[in-house]
């Protein structure tokens, strides 16, 4: 520059903006949560008139711990789908909730008492139950502030909480439903139990492990055998070919079995005691089996003979240690005469058993028998197991109660009695070994050893579970309710199979089919725990009658209204209140004549019933009182959205919901499931600290949701980066608009790269709002983030920078840009904000600063149709392409440094397609390509000009600028230093005027 050149630096418009280029935002983000709440955004939303209500029903987490990743993937995704909707027109209502009652509370305060010596029984009932209430508001306090943090908007001052009186009342109520509509009974079942915390628990409560067991290997003696009409069938088959020939093979075979068993084989010794038949498959090949030698240590007897599958007779005999050339296989055994066979108790008969097993054990079909594994006989304990449950009803066997509740065996049990199959540590206690001890003693055991397999556990305690028949109370899922609700069926079962498939959309779509198998295929709901912490089973029975008779269920109205009455002053404890059984039965009914039921309700019945004392009591609940959208994690298909789904089909006759989104589950960055052993949990409140509650918001819309996420240092650090990219995005357009004075032009007049920018927003508003009404959040952010940071800051920006800093006030072209930014503004800060919901608001106060502003109280922009302009658009994508042959032909230049700016080069451009070289000369493509000048021809290119194989037809000849610099845009011309102000192009020189 020369020495009299003024320096031009300050009559440039560049841009200006407070906006800080680091975000801070963990320690500005408080401040923007407590302006929210100052000024009742929540609230003044629901004052906008006119809209079609959106109700996104919270699945209650429970109260008992500070929040893992998982809740904060959880409360972000709801909260954005509520945000989103809001924006597009709709009333978005959130009233988030927690669940208060049940095991885990209640566990926690024995934990108290046990480090103190004291027994839980030994403590006033409903002190023990105002101990869970305190327990339980305390969490709800610290996990509220934690997910607030999060930036999660809703009625965070009147949320809905499980153990709230009007809540107790209103389960109660739901249950009383069941009572009065028949689909209540009490049953005698096997039940997944857990001997640590001595109660019944629900599938979702149960986790499964890798287990160490026993497996056993047991002889059932053949008592006799009975030539019924399949049997006989099979022997006429066999060559029977007379009435005397099927005699002699009758009793050829009689003879055979005479001293033979039928083997079993099971994991379970501890349930031998309480067998009550076998079970075969008519289906599968079986052989009678001599064994005709043995090692020295080995159980088995030389001449003995068995019945196995001959699929599994070699494995079976390998246990027992005999080899191939120990046993000869002596005959088929057809289902015929298995029908025929009647066996023996492996214990039957031994002294001192005082005759406890000295009964038949039939041998029964059964489907779920298979030559996969074991024996191919199924040893059956109706007591102890879904299948074996079934097949005993279908038969006739009896039920037996030889397991308390503590998991031992009941005192008086010849042997065993006080045996315990899980201690109260939850390892295993002597059960199965005495079991086992008594066997060999015996000789009924043929073999031995250990297996290492999956096996469910209390997801609180961590203990084995194990199915123990106890007398419990269910909800029928397959008899006709007769309540006139029928539209979607007569039977809970299928009201929810029809509602699953005629009600609700899924997202994702694999959603219904794995709830729908679920349900298609359950059992009885059983509604009852012995627990203390929870809301009752609210009835009554008629002392000394059968659970089958017509009055023994009280089915009384009067008496249900008085109790959810008091329920609604005093909650649930009014249950427990000495005279509570007199009260409640009234004058109508002699307390002496029943008994009070102390049972309470599965935990998963009171969050199912949210439906009732949300969506429908709440004035801001919903009109009809379904749900617009239930939104969890996949184990919620065996959890909430089950269980809510049954009790809604038994109480109103259909789902409580018409929408369900379903996400996966959160692992470290390597794939592994988090755990605090592995040190590789990160935890919602360390992120934010570090970087912040947006960043958390950013990596979840980042993340495809409905498989599993994967978290950790490095990809937060990639999030940051996006998140950088666009805060810089942001931060040029609110400095290039300082000075817009709001005077738009019209997009008609606009030049044809405006024109673009318009048609993109058109199609990106389309993709925005498809999106967010498909919740699909990770499709949305990629758009919008591709658009800012590709279309935007890497293309339109660059080459409007330019114009926005050098052109005059007047230029068409820059008030073009800066009406096209301010558009881009209020799309961008809407688009994003139920994303990035303390940076968009940041973004949106620098420009609209005021005590009662917020992009929050903002809707998505409309756009006009007209925007959109395909042809414009496909003449700008094949610009795009050639500009790409230029800017990369520059950057060899640059490279090889023989130029250090784009301005410095006047390149020439040989197109070889007339369309493509009209379309190039029909805009500025010198500042298209941010060059000083540019040539455009369509002569054949010479050797060695620079082409892509991308982009055909398009060669560039590289030349440098000639002239002089303008000292204040930096382009090289010819007429630079021929105007009035020294040292400026002609363009520079009308702008200063």
């Amino acid at each position: 520059m020369c020495a009299e050149t003024p320096d031009y630096k300050d009559t440039l418009r560049l841009p200006k903006t407070d906006f800080p280029m680091r975000a801070g935002l963990p320690k500005r983000e408080p401040d923007w949560l407590a302006r929210w709440e100052r000024i009742g955004i929540y609230e003044r939303l629901r004052e906008k008139e006119g809209r079609a209500p959106f109700t996104l029903h919270d699945g209650p987490p429970y109260a008992n711990g500070h929040l893992h990743i998982g809740h904060a993937l959880n409360k972000i995704l709801k909260d954005m789908v509520v945000r989103s909707q809001q924006m597009m027109g709709r009333d978005a209502r959130y009233i988030p909730g927690w669940d208060c009652h049940g095991l885990p509370i209640e566990w926690k305060i024995e934990e108290k008492y046990r480090q103190k010596g004291q027994n839980k029984d030994d403590v006033p009932v409903v002190e023990f139950r105002r101990e869970c209430r305190e327990f339980a508001e305390g969490w709800i306090d610290i996990q509220r502030d934690e997910f607030k943090r999060l930036g999660v908007t809703g009625t965070w001052g009147a949320p809905y909480i499980t153990m709230d009186y009007h809540a107790e009342a209103t389960i109660a109520a739901e249950f009383q439903k069941f009572l009065m509509n028949g689909a209540l009974y009490q049953g005698s079942k096997p039940v997944m139990w857990s001997p640590v915390e001595k109660t019944a628990l629900a599938e979702a409560e149960v986790e499964y492990h890798d287990h160490q067991s026993h497996m056993i290997w047991v002889r059932f003696p053949i008592l006799k055998l009975e030539g019924n009409d399949a049997f006989l069938a099979e022997l006429k088959a066999e060559g029977g070919d007379s009435e005397a020939g099927v005699m002699e093979l009758y009793q050829a075979i009689s003879t055979m079995l005479g001293g033979a068993s039928v083997v079993i084989w099971t994991t379970t010794p501890w349930t031998i005691p309480q067998n009550r038949a076998i079970c075969y498959n008519p289906d599968v090949s079986y052989g009678l089996y001599q064994i005709t030698g043995r090692p020295e240590e080995c159980w088995a007897r030389i001449g003995e003979r068995v019945i196995l599958a001959d699929n599994l007779a070699e494995e079976v005999l390998r246990a027992a240690r005999l080899e191939p050339d120990m046993y000869r296989r002596l005959r088929d055994i057809g289902p015929g005469l298995l029908s025929g066979i009647t066996s023996a108790h492996p214990l039957h008969k031994v002294e001192g058993a005082a005759g406890e097993w000295d009964y038949d054990v039939p041998l029964l079909p059964g489907d779920h028998v298979t030559d996969d594994a074991g024996t191919g006989f199924v040893h059956t304990a109706p007591s102890h197991g879904d299948d074996d449950y079934k097949i005993g009803q279908q038969h006739g066997l009896p039920m037996t109660y030889n397991v308390l509740e503590d998991g031992s065996y009941r005192a008086d049990l010849p042997f065993f009695g006080g045996e315990v199959i899980i201690n109260p540590k939850g390892k295993e206690g002597g059960a199965n070994k005495a079991v086992i001890d008594k066997l060999v003693e015996a000789g009924r055991l043929l073999a031995r050893g250990r297996l290492k397999h999956s096996y469910p556990h209390s997801w609180r305690s961590k203990a084995p579970v194990i199915y123990r028949n106890t007398p419990q109370w269910f909800a029928a899922i397959d008899k006709p309710l007769g309540d006139g609700q029928d539209a979607y069926g007569t039977t809970i079962r299928e009201r929810a199979l029809t509602s699953i498939d005629q009600l609700v959309t899924w997202t994702p779509q694999t959603g219904r089919n794995r709830l729908y198998s679920m349900i298609e295929a359950r059992p009885d709901w059983v509604l009852s725990r012995q627990r203390a912490w929870g809301v009752p089973l609210t009835c009554f029975v008629k002392k000394g009658a059968r659970p089958d008779a017509p009055d023994f269920l009280l089915r009384d109205e009067a008496v249900n209204a008085r109790i959810v009455a008091a329920f609604e002053e005093e909650g649930a404890d009014a249950w427990y209140e000495d005279g509570a059984k007199e009260r409640f039965l009234g004058n109508e009914h002699n307390a002496e004549d029943y008994e009070q039921v102390f049972d309470i309700l599965d935990v998963w019945f009171d969050s199912g019933s949210t439906h009732a004392f949300v969506l429908r009591d709440r004035a801001d609940g919903s009109e009809d009182g379904l749900a617009d959208l239930y939104l969890e994690g996949t184990d919620q298909h065996r959890g909430w959205f089950h269980s809510s789904m049954l009790q809604s089909c038994g109480t109103q006759g259909r789902a409580p919901y018409r929408g369900v989104l379903t996400h996966g589950f959160t692992l470290d960055e390597k794939g592994n499931k988090m755990s605090k052993s592995l040190g590789n949990t990160i935890v919602p409140d360390t992120v934010v600290k570090q970087y912040g509650a947006d960043i958390l918001r950013l990596w979840v819309a980042q993340t495809d949701y409905t498989n599993d996420q994967r978290i950790g240092p490095e990809i937060l650090k990639g999030v940051a980066d996006s998140y950088r990219r666009l805060r810089n995005t942001m931060r040029f357009m609110l400095g290039s608009l300082s000075d817009y004075d709001g005077q738009a032009v019209d997009a008609a007049e606009m030049p044809e790269l405006e024109r673009w920018v318009l048609h993109r927003l058109a199609e990106l508003d389309q993709k925005v709002r498809e999106g967010y009404a498909a919740y699909d959040f990770q499709g949305v952010f990629q758009a919008i983030f591709t658009f800012a940071t590709v279309d935007l800051s890497s293309f339109y920006f660059d080459i409007r920078k330019d114009a926005l800093y050098c052109d005059g006030p007047d230029s068409l072209t820059r008030r073009s840009a800066q009406t096209v930014l301010d558009i881009l503004f209020h799309r961008l800060t809407t688009w994003l904000a139920p994303v990035l919901v303390f940076t968009m608001e940041e973004v949106w106060l620098e420009r609209f600063p005021g005590d009662d502003s917020s992009v929050h109280l903002q809707d998505m922009p409309e756009t006009p149709a007209n925007w959109r302009d395909d042809a414009l658009a496909a003449k700008w994508a094949s610009i795009r392409g050639a500009r790409r042959v230029v800017t990369a032909a520059l950057e060899v230049q640059r490279t090889d440094k023989v130029i250090g700016a784009s301005l410095e080069a006047a390149p020439m451009v040989h197109v070889a397609d007339d369309g493509l070289r009209s379309a190039l000369a029909s805009v500025d493509l010198a500042d298209l390509c941010i060059t000083s000048d540019i040539g455009l021809t369509g002569d054949p290119a010479p050797d060695g000009a620079f082409t892509l194989p991308e982009t055909e037809g398009v060669a560039v000849v590289f030349a440098k600028a000639e002239g002089q610099k303008c000292q204040r845009c930096w382009k090289i011309l010819p007429d630079v230093g021929s105007h009035r102000h020294p040292g400026v192009c002609a363009r520079c020189n009308v702008a200063l005027g």
